[in-house]
């Protein structure tokens, strides 16, 4: 006889139906919070690199800046934003993995050119980029999660 553990999960209030104008509300209620994520987590993020690029490298100091952001970033948006908290684990962690992905992989192709393009560039202007590099991601980032993550239930609410 196996145990399946059974446990509650918190559920999200009733999503408006995308239909036609309906789309507005629920933008203007979305792009504050997640402008206001997304300038938390990359004021977060360009801290962080500043604090750890001497003392690693700024290749180094990257990625790990980005992990601890984009954690916190994630699960802000998951909850607050979007107020999505019943997916399924394994691809809320395969979705945190391709963000941290995108985010370390242009953050590194950024500062690469930034250092092919000048000698000694400074860590201001490094994390200038990286900031950069971070805001264009984010816009892409945010249609991606209304458009496709986060779409919940409520199309497939209007399919059946």
């Amino acid at each position: 006889m196996s145990c399946v553990r059974s446990r509650t999960r918190a559920t999200a209030p009733e999503p408006a139906v995308r239909t036609g104008s309906g789309h507005l509300p629920e933008l203007v209620r979305h792009l504050p919070l997640y402008v206001l994520g997304g300038a938390i987590s990359t004021g977060l993020q360009a801290l962080l690199f500043l604090l750890l690029r001497d003392p690693l490298t700024p290749a180094a100091a990257n990625p790990v800046a980005i992990g601890v952001s984009t954690v916190l970033n994630t699960e802000f948006h998951r909850r607050i934003t979007f107020r999505d908290v019943t997916g399924p684990r394994t691809r809320r962690h395969v979705q945190s993995a391709g963000t941290f992905l995108f985010y370390a992989c242009a953050g590194t192709a950024a500062l690469g050119l930034l250092h092919l393009l000048a000698d000694d560039p400074s860590p201001m202007t490094e994390t200038a980029v990286l900031v950069a590099t971070s805001l264009v991601g984010g816009i892409l980032r945010f249609l991606v999660l209304r458009s496709w993550v986060f779409v919940w239930s409520r199309d497939a609410g209007t399919a059946r």
